[in-house]
């Protein structure tokens, strides 16, 4: 494993941010452009812009067709992709260390000359329909977004990344090109490398491929207010799907890996108390977990599961149960075990050369500078029950905010689910 001198860190003048992990005995190399801009800095009109803008940027630049961009870097047997999440559209390729030169370029191409051919607009607007209809016929999918509207009711935070089929139906040319010069400048954007490459190299490269980047100054997004609240969709379905949660603490908070530590003592994994509680003891599920997803300003702390119908009412009520419990029943034990996990997981992300560079690029975003490991490690192993406990009290001392969608009848509303967690 690299040690701390392995990562180099350059802001550039234009303030463009390069950071490089060197990994001495691998032969790849992974390279991305990540852009601290994503759902929650689109506005109502706008909603799905991000994500239609990651689509369009592998459609054509001055230099290349969409064909050409997949044929580049397929001929070299490297991958490219990208995502949108709510903070951030992340842009990233992994090839072998030869062929760094290639994803600098084709990233840098796509990001600072994509074309918008109307031609390719209008089929890849038909696509993201087609992937907005498929969502909304996944229902252990689309709950998700249900919950997310629910808890940031009216604001950026809840809308669904994908956008709505009326607004990308809608979406003019001019959306995407003056969202990209708006939101795509260099003090938002970090550009991270890791694998076998050399720190001086890339600076380079990134000079000369992310050069045209606009200069400007984005404005911050709207701050996320947790409402909560309810949501129900009656459907013929055989399993009713459903997500409980809570407002929880963001990134920099205190209590964040106390959080982390109470996420995965709770559902993460076969041995957690949900998992074992309701689905091994009782039965009542195949698939039961929660989830923790800290943000810049808050978070969430939830849980999934999906059961048949006349399971419903007798599985929230358990998981209420649960949630009382962990507030003044943490073992020795189970932390440890849950410490155990989450070190395990960091760990073995350290493995991957695109695990290293999202890591990097996000701990930039986030915290200003990279965090070692060992910090990290230490902060997990520091973790007390108590904390533990403090956070399950914060979390679920919150207005909760549930989403079940299915034959849903039998679901206990915000009232009894109030009153279960008082009880």
């Amino acid at each position: 494993m690299s040690g701390p001198d392995a990562i180099r860190l350059t802001r550039l003048p234009n303030g463009l941010t390069v950071v490089s992990e060197t990994m001495p005995r691998v032969e790849t190399v992974s390279f991305g452009a990540y852009v601290h801009a994503g759902t929650r800095n689109e506005t109502a009109a706008e909603n799905g812009v991000s994500h239609f803008l990651e689509h369009m940027a592998f459609k054509g630049t001055d230099k290349r067709d969409a064909a050409a961009i997949a044929r580049e870097i397929e001929n070299v047997g490297g991958h490219l992709n990208a995502y949108t999440a709510r903070e951030q559209t992340a842009y990233y390729c992994k090839t072998l260390k030869e062929d760094l030169a290639l994803s600098v370029d084709i990233i840098g191409d796509i990001l600072t000359h994509s074309t918008f051919i109307p031609e390719e607009l209008e089929r890849e607007r038909g696509v993201i329909l087609q992937e907005i209809g498929q969502a909304n016929d996944t229902p252990d999918d689309i709950v998700f977004d249900h919950f997310q509207t629910t808890a940031f009711p009216d604001q950026p935070m809840g809308r669904p990344t994908l956008g709505t089929e009326d607004i990308i139906r809608e979406m003019k040319r001019e959306t995407l090109t003056s969202y990209m010069r708006n939101h795509y400048g260099p003090s938002r954007m970090v550009v991270a490398a890791a694998g076998a490459l050399e720190h001086e190299a890339l600076l380079d490269l990134v000079q000369k491929h992310f050069a045209d980047l606009p200069n400007v100054a984005p404005p911050e997004p709207e701050l996320a207010r947790y409402a909560g609240g309810e949501f129900r969709e009656d459907r013929d379905l055989d399993q009713v799907h459903i997500v409980l949660g809570f407002p929880s603490v963001d990134y920099t908070h205190r209590l964040h890996f106390p959080t982390m530590l109470l996420s995965t003592l709770l559902g993460g994994g076969m041995s957690s108390r949900l998992f074992q509680e309701i689905r091994e003891k009782r039965g009542l599920v195949y698939s039961i977990y929660s989830f923790a997803n800290p943000f810049k300003d808050g978070g969430l702390l939830a849980l999934y599961a999906g059961t048949g119908e006349k399971e419903a009412g007798e599985l929230v009520p358990v998981c209420l149960e649960e949630l009382r419990k962990v507030q003044k029943d943490v073992t020795r034990e189970e932390l440890d075990r849950a410490k155990a996990q989450l070190r395990a997981s960091l760990l073995m992300s350290l493995e991957s050369t695109g695990s290293r560079t999202e890591q990097l690029a996000r701990q930039l975003q986030v915290h200003g500078r990279v965090i070692p490991t060992e910090e990290t490690k230490q902060k997990i192993a520091a973790v007390t029950i108590e904390q533990v406990q403090e956070a399950a009290v914060l979390a679920f001392a919150g207005a909760p905010t549930l989403a079940a969608l299915g034959p849903a009848g039998k679901v206990p509303g915000l009232a009894q689910i109030a009153a279960g967690l008082a009880a």
